[in-house]
This record gives C-alpha cells, structure tokens and sequence, in this order.
C-alpha cells in the first residue's frame, strides 16, 4: 500500500514519462515532435554511457531517422550490420544472410553501444525539449488516478524527502523497465522474475572484425553459445570493439535478488566453459581473456499480462514487455512502442483512448514474441542442429534443407515486425510535416 504524497499535485496538461531510458527518451522526442508537452522522471542522479552492445532492427532505424536522428550520427555510435550468421560446434555456416541495406531493406540494421545510444537520446531531449523537461533523481513509486478522471498523478521520491511527492499530468507512461514500480501498481500479483536457467557473461574487446567486417555471429548450441558483433568502426589500426556475450545455461537455482543481477566478475571465472572454441579464423578463449572484467548477469524476462492499461496510464518498453535478448529486438521494441503510441495520439487525441487502443493492438502480438524468445527466437536453429547431429556437422544442408532454415527465419522476422518486403512496403508510422 502506497503511502499518501506529502501535498495534494498539481494538475497540468504534461504526459508524464516515468523512466529515461531509450524507450521513455523516444517516447519524449515523439512527443515533442508532435507539440505534446511531457515530461521526463529518471531515478539516476547522472546519466552516464551504461552497457554493451545491442542491435537496432531496420523498423527501429527507419523511427530514428524519422526523428532527425540518421546515419550521421548513428555511426558516430555503431556500425551498419551487413551479416547475422548461425555456426555450428566445429565452426561450420548453419544460416547466413545479409542483413539491413544489403539484405534490400530501405534502413540498416545498426549495431551500437547501448550506453553511448542512451546518452545521444538524452542530449536529444535536452536540446530538443529542454533540460527543464527532464528531472534527474526523480524514483518512481506509483501513481494515483484522480476520481473525477481529470488526470493522473506520478508518485516519486527525490533524494531530498522521504515523503511522496505528486505531480499531476494528463496521462501517464510506464517506461521504468524491468523493475518498474508502475508495472508492480498496475499488477500486484504479478509472477516474480522469470529465468530460464541461462547466465550471460557480457564484455567488449578491441580486435579485427571477422567474416564481414560487421557480422552479427552465433556460434555454439542451445545451451553453451557466444554471440560476438563489433559494435564501433574500425580504427587507424583495423581493430573495431567487439561485443561478445557468452552464455550457458544451467541446472537448478540461483538467487539473483540477492546477489545482484550485473555482476563484475573476472573473466578467469567462466573461460573455460569456451576453452573448446578454437578455429583458425577465430580463437575465443584468447579474445574472451583480452577483456580482464565482464558483466554476469541472468537471462531473464517476466511472464506476459493481459494489460498494459490502467485507465490514464499505460506500460511501455521494458515495463511492459521484458523479453530474451535472443532475437536482437529488446531496443527496438521499445522505439517501435513510442512511435506507434504517437501514432495513436494523432488519430484519438491525447487521451486514455489513445493509451487502450495501443494496449488493444500491441499486447498480444508482442507478448508472442516474448514468449517466442524464450525458446530461443532464432537462435532456435542450434537446437534443431543440436537435435539432429549434435552440433557438429560438415553438409548443413542434409541436416536441415535450406528452405526449411529460411522458413524459420522468416516466421521469426515477421513475428518481430521486421519482414522485409511488408516493412519497406509500409507507410511512415508518422507522417512527417509539410516543411
């Protein structure tokens, strides 16, 4: 039960925006695009560059240019993906395809520090909408929606007071992630955290990019796989920064609500679980040991819920819909999320119809692809080969035919909202203004 805020808020016309992180940040820069005014509440006290490599789907990209943000300053963070290739235990090509401009698509697929990406967002908004628009140290704890359905209050705490203080806006949005307190509101009884029984090691090292230049690369089986990109371009001395995620998963449980769920921890520690992975294009043990600390962390995600609307408030990004980093479109969910939310304040208006037709037409599609991430998205594909060979093989192609591994990547793309031929055919999501 929420405490009472210190003082009753004042009511004012602001969407408010619990949360600034990449999916509250281009819910904020649509807004404005729009000339909606709203307001920003971010818990850190300083943003700062957090994080290692995602990737950015070409329906992301295509919202970010939308936005002002192109190519320009995108490569300033990352790099155009030009492959995403599967490999087998012995090294061997299971799927590999182009992927963004050469794959046909009208937008690349970007590969980009997440942190770096985050603070590019926040100085956007700062330019854009003002540093008054953003208030740091600003902790969400819920909301209250006012009885006579005039608005909605964000309850948050500052470090300055130990009270609740209110502030009153038009609507509210859930962009706290994964922990988010509106979410808890919102879902009481909601399942506690969901993991699967995969621990990640992340980390980045600097080294020659292999296969494309810009490959996206999984490599392993189910259950013991690195996923390796660079996500930054090549520099004077042909070495990008590689981000690898190594990954296994195990028996039993750990608890990670008391252990923490990113942890540093010393490369020494899980090396050997990829001492095996040696080829004379690529040796993993020794690029895993050029980086001296990593990040471990669970894979995790939570159950799917049937709503993501509360009236004036809905849920957003990560609060809404946490899924597996399996299929590289976490991220760009959540830039999808603001843009089709803006989307709706032009055909209803600002309003809570607005908020209910986004839940009506989001919920369920997105919460298949949670779920469809869980058994490994299109990482799926190992395990066939895992199934069928055990991993290791010298014909991919009289384990799996090659039209039954295009037909599960294709379901896969068109369950992300990223199939090509639909996507490049699609009208913008927001129709630009005439200059």
């Amino acid at each position: 039960m929420l405490a009472s805020p210190a003082s009753a808020p004042t009511t004012t016309d602001d969407v408010l925006i619990a949360g600034g992180g990449i999916c509250g940040l281009v819910t904020a820069l649509t807004l404005h695009q729009l000339g909606i005014p709203c307001r920003v509440f971010e818990v850190v006290n300083a943003p700062r560059p957090m994080g290692v490599g995602i990737n950015l789907q070409p329906n992301a990209v295509r919202e970010l240019y939308d936005l002002g943000i192109d190519d320009a300053l995108l490569d300033t963070i990352g790099i155009q993906a030009r492959e995403w290739a599967l490999l087998g235990l012995n090294g061997n090509d299971i799927y590999a395809e182009p992927r963004g401009l050469l794959a046909g698509y009208h937008w690349p697929q970007y590969a980009v520090h997440r942190g770096e990406l985050h603070m590019l967002l926040y100085r956007t908004v700062l330019e854009r909408l003002g540093p008054d628009r953003v208030s740091l140290g600003h902790s969400a704890q819920g909301y209250r929606i006012a009885e006579d359905g005039s608005g909605v209050s964000l309850l948050v705490k500052t470090p300055d007071s130990a009270e609740l203080m209110a502030i009153g806006g038009k609507l509210l949005l859930g962009a706290d992630g994964l922990h988010s307190a509106i979410r808890a509101q919102m879902h009481p009884n909601q399942p506690p955290i969901h993991w699967g029984g995969t621990i990640m090691w992340r980390g980045v090292t600097r080294a020659p990019a292999i296969r494309t230049g810009s490959s996206f690369v999984g490599l392993g089986e189910e259950d013991h796989r690195l996923v390796i990109y660079p996500i930054s371009q090549p520099d004077a001395d042909g070495l990008s920064l590689i981000n690898w995620i190594a990954e296994i998963r195990v028996d039993g449980q750990r608890d990670w609500e008391g252990t923490g769920w990113y942890n540093e921890v010393e490369v020494d520690s899980f090396l050997h679980h990829f001492e095996g992975m040696k080829y004379d294009w690529l040796d993993v043990p020794a690029m895993l040991a050029q980086c001296s600390v990593a990040f471990e962390n669970p894979m995790i995600d939570r159950d799917p819920i049937d709503t993501w609307n509360d009236g004036p408030v809905l849920l957003m990004g990560d609060a809404a819909h946490p899924m597996y980093p399996t299929g590289s479109n976490g991220a760009s969910q959540a830039i999808i999320d603001a843009r089709r939310l803006g989307a709706l304040f032009l055909e209803q208006g600002v309003n809570a119809g607005a908020l209910a037709a986004f839940d009506l037409a989001l919920n369920g599609p997105v919460n298949e692809v949670v779920l469809r991430n869980r058994i490994d998205g299109p990482f799926g594909l190992l395990k066939l080969v895992e199934e069928r060979c055990g991993g290791r093989f010298e014909d991919i192609n009289a384990v799996i035919p090659p039209d039954e591994r295009q037909q599960f990547m294709q379901r896969y793309q068109a369950a992300a909202g990223f199939a090509r031929d639909a996507l490049n055919a699609a009208p913008p999501t927001i129709t630009p203004k005439p200059a």
